[in-house]
C-alpha cells in the first residue's frame, strides 16, 4: 500500500505536536519533517539530538510513520547532520532541491557532483538522498532529471518526483513519470493552477483544485509499481489560520486517497 503523508511545512509557525495532530486527524499514514532553514524547522538540524525522544513519542502517540525529511538545500554540513538524525529516528529518505540555475552547464555539473558525493555519505547511514526537479533549478524538467540519474548511479541516490514542478516545466507529469520511475523513491505532491512559475496560492495547491492531472499521475504511479511514500507539500501557508491549513490537508487526503483506492493502491 502506498503511504500518504504531509510535509510539516504546511504547519509552519506551529509546533510539531500541533502539526502531527492535525495530520493524523486528516487520515494520513505519516509525516515528512520539515528541516527547511529560514522557513520551517520542525526538525532543527543544529540540535536534533535533543528532539529525538519527543519526535519518536509524537510518532507513536499519533500513529504517524516518519516517512522522510526535507532539508531542501544542497548544503554539506546540514546534510551530514540530516543523515545522522534520520539514522537515529529511523527515517529512510532526505529530500533536497537541486540548487543552481536552469540551463547553466557549470551549475548542473557542480550540483550533481555534490549530489553524488552526498549520496555516498547517505549510504553510510542507510539513507537515500532524493532530489526533485525544481522550477529555475539546475535540474528542472524530465531531461535534466534523466541526465542526473544517468550520472549518479549510486543506489543511495533517488528521485523525488513532484508533478507540480514538472507541469510548470511545460510537461504532462503523467507522461513524464514513467521516464524516471525506476529511480523514484519519494513523491512530493500538490496541485497548481497555471504554468507558474510559482505554484500559486496555498489553497490552490490542495490536490484536486488545480490543473494537474493527478488521477492520471496516480495511475502512472500504480501502473509502474511504485510503493514508496507520497507526501503533500504545500508552501506559503504561513499566513493562513490553522483551520484553513487543516482543510488543505484533509481535502488533499480525500482526493489522493480516493484516486489510489480506485486504482487498488489503498
Amino acid at each position: 500500500m502506498i503511504k500518504l503523508g504531509v510535509n510539516s511545512v504546511l504547519f509552519q509557525g506551529h509546533d510539531l505536536a500541533t502539526a502531527m495532530r492535525h495530520i493524523a486527524w486528516a487520515g494520513y499514514d505519516g509525516v515528512e519533517l520539515s528541516a527547511i532553514k529560514g522557513m520551517c524547522e520542525h526538525l532543527d538540524l543544529d540540535q536534533w539530538k535533543a528532539q529525538v525522544k519527543e519526535i519518536k513519542e509524537l510518532s507513536a502517540q499519533y500513529g504517524l510513520a516518519l516517512l522522510s525529511i526535507e532539508e531542501a538545500a544542497l548544503d554539506e554540513a546540514r546534510l551530514a547532520a540530516a543523515f545522522e538524525a534520520c539514522e537515529a529516528l529511523g527515517i529512510p529518505i532526505v529530500n533536497i532541491g537541486p540548487g543552481g540555475k536552469s540551463n547553466v552547464e557549470e551549475d548542473f555539473v557542480r550540483q550533481t557532483d555534490l549530489m553524488a558525493k552526498m549520496a555516498q555519505q547517505a549510504a553510510a547511514h542507510g539513507i537515500t538522498l532524493c532530489v526533485k526537479a525544481h522550477v529555475g533549478g539546475s535540474i528542472f524538467n524530465t531531461p535534466t532529471t534523466v541526465r542526473a540519474m544517468t550520472k549518479i548511479t549510486a543506489a543511495s541516490f533517488g528521485i523525488d518526483m513532484d508533478p507540480s514542478h514538472i507541469y510548470r516545466a511545460g510537461e504532462l507529469p503523467e507522461q513524464a513519470l514513467p521516464q524516471v520511475l525506476s529511480r523514484v523513491r519519494h513523491i512530493h505532491i500538490r496541485d497548481c493552477k497555471g504554468k507558474g512559475p510559482s505554484p500559486g496560492e496555498p489553497k490552490d495547491q490542495a490536490c484536486g483544485r488545480g490543473d494537474v492531472n493527478l488521477f492520471g499521475y496516480c495511475k502512472a504511479l500504480v501502473d509502474g509499481g511504485y510503493a514508496g511514500p507520497v507526501c503533500l507539500e504545500v508552501i506559503g501557508a504561513g499566513q493562513y489560520e490553522l483551520g484553513q491549513r487543516a482543510v488543505i490537508a484533509a481535502e488533499s487526503y480525500g482526493y489522493i486517497h480516493a484516486c489510489l483506492k480506485r486504482l487498488g493502491a489503498r
